[in-house]
């Protein structure tokens, strides 16, 4: 069934989060929708004029919209993840209507069979309610069996528009069974699986792949999860550099860069079937200080990959020497202390990577605490990374489920040597350090 006017509507609403500026001055959708009513009439039934008046006024509001989100962010250049948001809110305003046009004027069904009923889903990054100004935004045009010629239609024209509109669109289009078969065999369908957010179309369909996706894929399959994650990490890792101190990272996929902070949360997306970084504190992953440096860095990263797209005017994520001098400049660092401000920059972005690095470390500790002796197959890849060593320890120290611990965390914070002390214990034993005594050590760095 086609996309009603109220089902649009409540889209306005998602994703969730605070963004840049008020919605109404990055588009104004009533506006819009009585614009392309009015193109739709100008029309007079021709296809062809229709889409060509249409696609002009959703590209004249696209751009409106990108220089208002750019103004926004000129006056508030740290905030990463507002933008970050109302570039996919932005997105959203655009593609809705694309998506209405194709099916309501192109594509009229009144009567549609069970197996013409098509449900648009967002995945990736675009479902997970995060894009750059030049990102991707990739859609999962569900039906309930095989593809029908009516919806072959349909399908195309959207995508004419959206190619019209020079939006990079990557798409699939799948029954709820060729989810759970291609997620089976592709992390990568997995994972973007895991990121699906529901756009328009038949609600119930969209249900029953949730429902479906939990049942019989992901309840099962957690350690195979995290093993395939970690692995495809240190993968990314090696092939771009091996190293977060990079002279020119890559903002998205070097370590300590944004995937890294991604890959933890799709994690614990999977295992704890959280959908917010607040709920890691809920389930005991994070501590409340962690869960700030985690939207610290989350915000700063995402900050600077925008600014990196728009200076390029394109979808780079190499923070190349010359877009550090030109980002650091946006961003308000200054020359100061007799070092230039793109140092200041640069000094920052490094203390960043080094906080998910350390998030990341404690992450995996608190994933093998809580579920390698009740799934045992997650000990292969944690166990390995994180690593078993001799029992015995030293005065002072405890083997508290196979990781090194302080025996008194109050007296560590009264004798700081032993803060020293745990480090040299912990190569000696071969142990791995227990997340809270690196959390002890972290609130005690003074």
């Amino acid at each position: 069934m086609p996309p009603s006017q109220a089902d649009l509507a409540e889209r306005t609403a998602a994703p969730p989060g605070r963004l840049i500026l008020p919605e109404t001055r990055i588009l104004d959708r009533a506006a819009l929708g009585a614009r392309i009513e009015a193109a739709a009439a100008q029309a007079g039934g021709d296809a062809a004029t229709l889409r060509k008046l249409c696609v002009a006024e959703l590209r004249a509001a696209y751009r409106e919209g990108m220089a208002a989100i750019e103004a926004a962010l000129v006056e508030r250049p740290l905030a990463g993840r507002e933008a970050a948001r109302s570039y996919c809110r932005l997105a959203d305003a655009i593609v809705l209507p694309v998506i209405d046009i194709a099916w309501r004027h192109l594509h009229p069904l009144p009567t549609p069979t069970k197996a013409e009923h098509v449900s648009v889903i967002a995945t990736g990054g675009y479902g997970r309610g995060e894009m750059a100004p030049h990102s991707d935004i990739d859609l999962l045009f569900l039906t309930p069996y095989k593809q029908t010629a009516w919806g072959e239609s349909l399908i195309e024209s959207v995508l004419h528009m959206l190619y019209d509109l020079r939006f990079k669109v990557g798409h699939a289009v799948r029954s709820v069974e060729d989810c759970v078969r291609l997620g089976r065999e592709d992390i990568t369908i997995r994972t973007a699986l895991l990121d699906r957010r529901y756009l328009c179309g038949d609600r119930a369909l969209a249900e029953e792949l949730d429902t479906v996706l939990w049942r019989d894929l992901f309840a099962r399959t957690g350690p195979e999860f995290v093993e395939a994650k970690l692995a495809e990490r240190d993968e990314r890792h090696e092939r771009h550099g091996g190293s977060r101190y990079l002279l020119e990272p890559n903002v998205k996929e070097s370590k300590g860069g944004l995937r890294d902070l991604q890959t933890l949360f799709w994690i614990a997306q999977y295992l704890y079937h959280t959908r917010t970084p607040e709920e890691l504190v809920e389930r005991g992953v994070l501590g409340r200080d962690e869960l700030d440096v985690f939207t610290d860095a989350e915000n700063f990263l995402w900050a600077v990959r925008c600014h990196l797209h728009l200076i390029t005017g394109r979808a780079v994520d190499l923070l190349s020497f010359d877009a550090q001098v030109e980002i650091a400049r946006r961003m308000g660092f200054r020359d100061s202390g007799g070092r230039r401000a793109v140092e200041h920059f640069m000094q920052t972005y490094f203390t960043h990577a080094k906080h998910v690095g350390e998030l990341t470390r404690i992450f995996c500790a608190v994933l093998e605490a809580q579920h390698v002796k009740a799934r045992t197959p997650l000990g292969g890849r944690l166990r390995r990374a994180l690593g078993f060593g001799r029992r015995q320890v030293a005065p002072g120290f405890r083997d508290r489920d196979g990781r090194l611990d302080f025996a008194d965390p109050e007296a560590a914070a009264r004798e700081p040597i032993l803060m020293l002390r745990l480090i040299q214990e912990a190569v000696v034993s071969r142990l791995r350090i227990h997340p809270d005594a690196i959390r002890l050590v972290a609130a005690n760095r003074h």
